[in-house]
């Protein structure tokens, strides 16, 4: 596919992770492989399929109420893949192994970068690079010494 086409697919992607699971069938390969452990803690380094990867977003949306993502750079594209780097925002809902109760309520933002792979005009792979710690910092599971 062309870049001009290939760049159609970020607001949806984006949507996707705004809790729009509806856009999966929509862009997402079947065989879809996103490379990073869960935020929610499962230990797994990868994600598999259409349904792994809404219960990873569905998961953090449980996490983190009313997330938001937003593009601040990109998208990137070319042939081959899509770049994008997003900012987050949502209120923390408890349930994060390690977070503090008292964070329970407090306003959340961390900010992450998105490489995706496309194949045959649909997201085929991820790569996810997140700012965990600056979200962990806020959950209170550790501080910055």
């Amino acid at each position: 596919m062309s870049a001009s086409t290939n760049a159609l697919l970020a607001n949806p992607w984006r949507d996707l992770w705004n809790n729009d699971l509806s856009q999966t069938d929509r862009i997402i390969a079947p065989d879809f492989v996103a490379h990073a452990a869960p935020i929610t803690g499962s230990g797994e380094d990868t994600v598999r399929g259409r349904e792994g990867l809404n219960n990873w977003v569905a998961g953090i949306h449980t996490v983190l109420r009313g997330l938001t993502f937003e593009f601040t750079v990109g998208p990137i594209v070319t042939d081959d893949y899509l770049v994008v780097r997003w900012s987050a925002e949502g209120t923390y809902a408890g349930g994060f192994p390690g977070g503090s109760e008292s964070a329970v309520g407090n306003r959340v933002r961390f900010t992450g970068t998105d490489t995706l792979r496309i194949q045959d005009g649909m997201l085929a792979e991820y790569w996810v690079n997140a700012d965990t710690l600056q979200l962990v910092q806020q959950l209170g599971v550790c501080e910055l010494v």
